[in-house]
């Protein structure tokens, strides 16, 4: 088995199916970006997939950052966090040089990071994650939470709000999965038009390896894409969305 050719093939067919969505709802496939979901992946793998042109990853947990941290170090790439983020490992999501997270979902996070950022003369772009499928399981702040969270973290001036992010339901049936961005969009839209000081609407963070397409319909401007790249993974979901592990 050629491992580069997999992988590069398996970028080339995403992007394909990238296009085709947008071709679909009239939309340019310049604005959705495709971020490689690198749970689990090696640094040597990843290498593989900056070689076919992609530089935007995801990690969902600080550890794996720090142990793939030199090795990519040479490579040019940005780096999201995308997994659920413990107060007390910031200090290292700013030391590995991590973009944006992904996955702001409470005050007291974005207090502490705030504290922290000030601290270090940094500031960060974000998105706030929410909960759009209503389970339990899934970290998220409640959509009807939102637009007063995202009110109460624009006086962080160290801290660039860029827009919402969602993990769509874990079902087969696309419909309903679809509802869920649909929700994500809505709230985008209102958060617009109540006109926040310090905040900004333009990313769109949801769709993965099995409903990208679905949205990019409803308006993903970043799809997380992992399984279809990379191959399954042999950990059960929880060890990817725990954080405190």
């Amino acid at each position: 088995m050629n491992d580069k050719n997999d992988i590069q093939n398996n970028i080339a067919v995403i992007l394909q199916r990238i296009e085709k969505a947008c071709e679909s709802c009239n939309r340019d496939p310049k604005e959705v970006k495709l971020l490689l979901a690198t749970k689990t992946v090696t640094a040597e793998r990843i290498k593989l997939a900056f070689d076919a042109g992609q530089t935007l990853i995801g990690e969902n947990k600080v550890q794996e950052i720090k142990s793939k941290f030199n090795e990519l170090a040479a490579f040019p790439h940005q780096k999201h966090f995308i997994g659920h983020l413990q107060t007390n490992k910031i200090k290292d999501i700013l030391k590995y040089n991590v973009t944006c997270i992904q996955s702001l979902d409470r005050l007291d996070l974005a207090e502490k990071l705030q504290q922290r950022l000030t601290f270090e003369k940094k500031e960060i772009d974000v998105l706030v994650q929410v909960n759009t499928s209503a389970e339990e399981s899934k970290f998220g702040i409640n959509p009807e939470d939102t637009i007063e969270f995202i009110k109460q973290i624009s006086q962080f001036k160290n801290i660039h709000v860029k827009g919402l992010m969602t993990i769509g339901l874990f079902s087969a049936e696309t419909e309903k999965v679809r509802k869920c961005f649909k929700l994500l969009k809505s709230l985008q839209q209102e958060v617009i038009q109540q006109n926040i000081p310090n905040i900004k609407m333009t990313e769109l963070s949801m769709g993965m390896s099995g409903d990208l397409e679905a949205a990019i319909e409803e308006g993903s401007t970043i799809v997380r894409v992992g399984t279809a790249i990379f191959g399954s993974r042999i950990y059960p979901d929880s060890y990817y969305w725990n954080e405190s592990k």
